[in-house]
């Protein structure tokens, strides 16, 4: 008795009167091959198609980060008042932050009394005093 893979009832053939050949057992076997391969083939598709969409999550995320302002301005939780001032891409900006530009930041460290990200210090890359 011959044990059939997964997906398979018997081995098919065209007169049930006469024994199994050598070259039914051999198509039989091919066939098994066959299904066997596709499911492989199947699953790395699979895995291609996922790690394409890794690498595309990636990628956005590195365009993303590429294109940081040079300068942001943290607002608090209300929204309105600004909480910092950070260096374009400073980790501790987080999502409140929203890009401006250089004459902004400055303007908010001197005149609007904003201080400067303890991380990343806009000031000093500024060249404004405390």
């Amino acid at each position: 008795m011959v044990a059939l893979p997964h997906g398979f009832t018997r081995i098919e053939r065209v007169n049930e009167d006469r024994p199994l050949t050598r070259l039914d057992m051999l198509r039989f076997a091919r066939r098994v091959v066959e299904h066997q391969a596709a499911r492989q083939l199947a699953l790395m598709d699979r895995w291609i198609a996922d790690e394409e969409r890794r690498e595309a999550e990636r990628q956005r995320r590195l365009a993303a980060r590429q294109a940081a302002p040079e300068w942001a301005v943290e607002h608090g939780l209300n929204g309105r008042s600004a909480v910092y001032v950070h260096v374009g891409g400073c980790p501790g900006a987080g999502g409140r932050a929203k890009g401006v530009a250089r004459d902004q930041a400055v303007r908010v460290l001197t005149e609007g009394g904003v201080p400067a990200c303890p991380l990343c210090r806009p000031d000093t890359v500024l060249g404004i005093l405390e």
